[in-house]
């Protein structure tokens, strides 16, 4: 052979086996051409309805986050109304606290005046150191005083629980309008954005539930509950503030009518102080005449003494005379028993005259007693006088200047 040919060491197929083996290539070929045009419609109709359910999903959950901004928000502009009335109520209430704190101290002014009143009266003396009128108002007007201050204290102290009540109610208010406006921002961050952001990515364990999540009826009723705990605290608060003006104003009244009392009582006893003290003196000016009436009768009497005392020499020393007469002339005549009854007259005249000189002279000493008790009276009288004046003075700075 010119030319040598090698076959390859394989056995060969008939042409029968290649037209078999080209026929079932072809159908395999259509098969799989028909099974990747199914696959492949199936496969773009899974995209688009994917698609589409994942636009809407995402659709709605815009929308239920632009709802739920909306419901939030709604409660929260709700919330900050309540929270204003009730700062406004804290601000009322601690000016009604501080009024009647004004009414306490002004109290313990009263309570000062007073007892400075109570002390300046003890410095009266004698029989003007009496429970008088004045007396027994000053000592109501101090129970009284007493009773009003209790009133307003306990009534102070309610106003203070009451306002760290509202002001905790408040910053419970501040912090659940501070989770609102932070769910607001949150939800506002979310709705910007897209699946073409740069900031998402795929997190861990991403629908897990935390133990302390709130249920929405939990929260609608949470909402519910503080507007209504508003309402009542705020309601409360309002009366407490009524009742704290009512009292506060009837403890201005009160004041007013036992300061009144007070001063009508001093004014009384000063007009009857000053009556007795203008009827001492006419009774001083009275009787000092007397005791220079007297004094010029007692001189009168004892000249009188006198006179009667040559008169009684005289007498006396004429009897004596008599007596030295001689013989029968020595009689028992008519000058003689003249003599003896004047002697007796002019005794009897002596006598009277020294009783009634005694009795002036007593009188004299009682009129000076009484002139120097009626001295001690008026001494005692104008102090008192005095001491109440100074009462109703120091008093003045009770006098409110919003009575009128």
């Amino acid at each position: 052979m010119s030319i040598v040919t090698y076959e390859k060491p394989v056995p060969n197929i008939s042409e029968s086996d290649w037209s078999y083996k080209l026929i079932e290539l072809r159908g395999s070929c259509d098969r799989n051409r028909r099974c990747a045009f199914t696959l492949g419609n199936e496969s773009h109709r899974l995209r688009n309805e994917t698609d589409l359910t994942t636009y809407w999903s995402t659709c709605r959950t815009n929308t239920n986050i632009v709802d739920r901004q909306s419901e939030i928000t709604r409660w929260k502009i709700k919330i900050e109304l309540w929270s204003t009335y009730l700062q406004k109520e804290i601000e009322e209430m601690k000016i009604e606290k501080k009024e009647n704190e004004k009414a306490i101290e002004f109290q313990n002014l009263n309570f000062t005046v007073t007892n400075h009143c109570l002390s300046l009266r003890d410095e009266r003396g004698g029989q003007d150191l009496c429970y008088d009128i004045a007396s027994i108002e000053l000592k109501n007007e101090q129970l009284t005083l007493e009773k009003l201050k209790t009133s307003l204290a306990e009534i102070c102290q309610n106003a203070w629980e009451q306002i760290n009540k509202l002001e905790e109610l408040q910053m419970n208010v501040i912090r659940d309008l501070e989770n609102k406006s932070n769910t607001i921002e949150i939800d506002s961050e979310l709705l910007k954005l897209t699946k073409d952001s740069e900031n998402i990515s795929l997190k861990p364990n991403p629908l897990r539930v935390p133990k302390d999540i709130n249920t929405y009826e939990n929260w609608l009723q949470q909402c519910m509950d503080l507007i209504q705990i508003i309402e009542q605290e705020l309601l409360s608060s309002q009366k407490l503030r009524e009742k704290m003006y009512l009292l506060r104003h009837k403890t201005k009244s009160d004041m007013i009518a036992l300061n009144d009392k007070v001063n009508f009582g001093l004014r009384k006893r000063i007009y009857s102080t000053e009556r007795a003290k203008y009827e001492l003196e006419w009774q001083k000016k009275n009787m000092k005449l007397d005791k220079e009436t007297l004094l010029k009768e007692i001189n009168k009497l004892e000249d009188a003494l006198d006179r009667k005392l040559n008169s009684k020499k005289l007498v006396e020393t004429r009897y004596e005379e008599r007596l030295y007469r001689d013989g029968a002339e020595l009689c028992l005549d008519k000058p003689t028993i003249g003599l003896q009854k004047e002697n007796v007259l002019l005794d009897n005249s002596t006598k009277m005259l020294n009783d009634k000189l005694n009795q002036t002279k007593a009188m004299h000493t009682i009129l000076i007693g009484h002139m120097n008790l009626i001295d001690e009276q008026l001494k005692n009288k104008t102090h008192a006088l005095n001491v109440d004046q100074r009462c109703l003075q120091y008093r003045e700075q009770l006098e409110d200047p919003d009575r009128n």
